[in-house]
Formats: C-alpha cells, sequence, structure tokens
C-alpha cells in the first residue's frame, strides 16, 4: 500500500472507516492509520467523523501517466521516449540526469507528486505541498553544443505562459527563469520557476534537462510560510486540471525542443517581450554584494535582458546576475 493507494480511495468524497480501507488495500488497521498520519505529516487535510470514517477535505488530482500520454498528439508522442510519474523524489531534475547517466534519458519526461530537495536558480529550494503543484523535467540531447541551447530557459517560460493563457490564465515573464501572475491580493507573485541544467561541451553534443516548478493550488496556510509573495494558477482558473495542464506543458516543450537547436531562441524573442513583466521599470542589477540601478527593457536574439544604465544601453547574461524591481 502507497501513500497514492489511499488518497485514491479516500478521494472520491465518501466516508471510509478504517477498517474498510484496510479491507479494500489488504492491510491491518494499523498500516492504515500509519498511512493517515503521514497523508497529515504531508499537510493534507483530512475530516474524520465518529462512526463514519475518513475522507479528504479538498478533492486532489492525482497525476496520471496513462492519461497524460493519450492526450498527447501522434506528433508528440513521436518525440517521447518515456513518462516517469512518481510519488516522491529529491529532484525531477536529478532523476532525469541519472537516467542519461545509464545512456537513457532522450525524450524522457519525469512528473513527481512532490520534491524533497528541489532546487531553483543558485541553489535555492523549491517547496511546494503534495499533490498540489506540478513538477516536471524534459530530458534531451543536443548535437551542437551548449551555445546551441541560449535563451532557452526564457522559450521554456513563452511555452508555460501560452499553455495558460489558453485557459483565460494571464501569467508574466521575470528574466531569467521565473513566471509570475497576480494572486488573491493582486500583488504579482511567483507562480513557477524554471532550471535548464546543461551537461557536456561548448561546441559538441551535450544533454539538457529543462525543470519546472509550478504552483497549481497553494493552501492559505502553506503561502504563509513562504518567504517571498506567491501565486497559484487556480487563483485565476480554478479547477484546471494538473492532468490537462500535463499535457499540454508536455507537448509543447516536445515541440520546442524539437525545433530549438535549429530556430534559437530568436523565433521566441518577441513573445516574451510580449509577456515581460518589468519592461521600462527600474531594477537593482545584483552581482554578489554589488548593486546597480538600471531601467529594464527587452531581451535580445540570444536571450540576454537589455537594461539602461546612465544613458547607456547594456546587455545582461545569466550566470550571477540577478534582478531585484524597485518599488
Amino acid at each position: 500500500m502507497t501513500i497514492v493507494d489511499l488518497i485514491r480511495l479516500l478521494s472520491d468524497g465518501e466516508f471510509h472507516s478504517g477498517e474498510q480501507l484496510g479491507e479494500r488495500l489488504g492491510v491491518s488497521r494499523a498500516a492504515v492509520w500509519k498511512q493517515l498520519r503521514k497523508l497529515e505529516a504531508l499537510g493534507i487535510v483530512m475530516e474524520a467523523v465518529k462512526g463514519q470514517g475518513y475522507r479528504l477535505a479538498e478533492p486532489l488530482e492525482l497525476l496520471d501517466g496513462a492519461r497524460i500520454v493519450a492526450g498527447l498528439s501522434r506528433e508528440s508522442r513521436g518525440l517521447l521516449t518515456r513518462l516517469f510519474v512518481e510519488e516522491t523524489l529529491p529532484s525531477s531534475n536529478a532523476f532525469l540526469r541519472e537516467r542519461f547517466d545509464q545512456g537513457a534519458g532522450h525524450g524522457e519526461v519525469c512528473l513527481v507528486e512532490q520534491q524533497s530537495a528541489g532546487r531553483g536558480r543558485r541553489g535555492r529550494t523549491w517547496s511546494t505541498p503534495w499533490g498540489r503543484s506540478l513538477m516536471l523535467s524534459l530530458g534531451w540531447r543536443v548535437e551542437s553544443g551548449v551555445t546551441a541551447l541560449e535563451g532557452l530557459s526564457l522559450a521554456a517560460g513563452v511555452v508555460l505562459a501560452q499553455v495558460l493563457e489558453r485557459h483565460g490564465v494571464a501569467p508574466r515573464l521575470k528574466w531569467p527563469n521565473d513566471v509570475l501572475l497576480a494572486g488573491p491580493g493582486g500583488d504579482l507573485g511567483k507562480l513557477a520557476g524554471i532550471l535548464v541544467e546543461v551537461t557536456g561541451d561548448t561546441a559538441g553534443p551535450c544533454t539538457v534537462v529543462i525543470g519546472m516548478g509550478i504552483n497549481v493550488d497553494l493552501p492559505p496556510a502553506f503561502r504563509k510560510g513562504l518567504d517571498q509573495p506567491a501565486a497559484a494558477i487556480h487563483d485565476q482558473a480554478p479547477g484546471l486540471s494538473r492532468n490537462e495542464l500535463a499535457v499540454e506543458l508536455v507537448e509543447g516543450l516536445l515541440a520546442l525542443m524539437g525545433n530549438f537547436e535549429k530556430e534559437g531562441f530568436a523565433v521566441w524573442q518577441a513573445a516574451w517581450n510580449e509577456r515581460h513583466a518589468f519592461a521600462g521599470h527600474e531594477v537593482d542589477v545584483v552581482r554578489g554584494q554589488q548593486r546597480e540601478q538600471a531601467v529594464a527593457e527587452g531581451v535580445d536574439a540570444a536571450g540576454n535582458l537589455l537594461v539602461r544604465q546612465q544613458g547607456e544601453r547594456r546587455r545582461l547574461s545569466g550566470g550571477e546576475i540577478s534582478l531585484r524591481v524597485r518599488p
């Protein structure tokens, strides 16, 4: 019996006694009780009524690999080598990097209900409640080297934005790898982070893993524990299915990687600039301990951010640079 097995039974909206759950799952009531305690530890809220049993306080949609693959177009299924749906992992990106070490990884997608060691850019942690986000990684092998991947994280952000816009969600993009959205209070909060990890030669074959962490539904209690403003898809599109979102996002990312090595970021430049959250805004350019003021403009065909400082235009690449918007 796994946590997923228990959640499937409890997700039907009906009350189930410990004895009924044990019979359905083929385990003792004591084993059921231990798993129920694990659900509580994961922040999954349950209702318990004496004489009736247990049920989830709110519906929880589990990721369904078969449903996701079936929803893909024939072209995308041709590009997809394998889809993994995992209950918990330290990191979906690390999972696919290990797959590459084993000689696989290309065209593979990993989805996970919760990561125990998820990372954002520059080693920051990425924390999400169990089963209420979309944690996704895609692996790809590129023959023409690292330089062919300039601007890839920005293009991936555009793919996510385009998917969400079809459902009435209005995301904005923050250079170089964040997707923002207006939360319940109207302020822009972080909706998603994108982490692109490349291994290989500058001019030769390399492998790339695109990782995305997307907030789908954030309970109020969870938001209070965060150290930065956060937003979730359900803030603007209540009830949007995680599985439907996964289908459209996998479809978009497979199409992106199928053409990116040949086309590069230039074909995505205008789409990114149209969704730029802070064009024309004053920002702080942070390099280590140094902080400089600038006015953000758009991005160039290589994905560099153009800023204006003291009347001069400068290009910022990634690395250790971080943008902070001035109030």
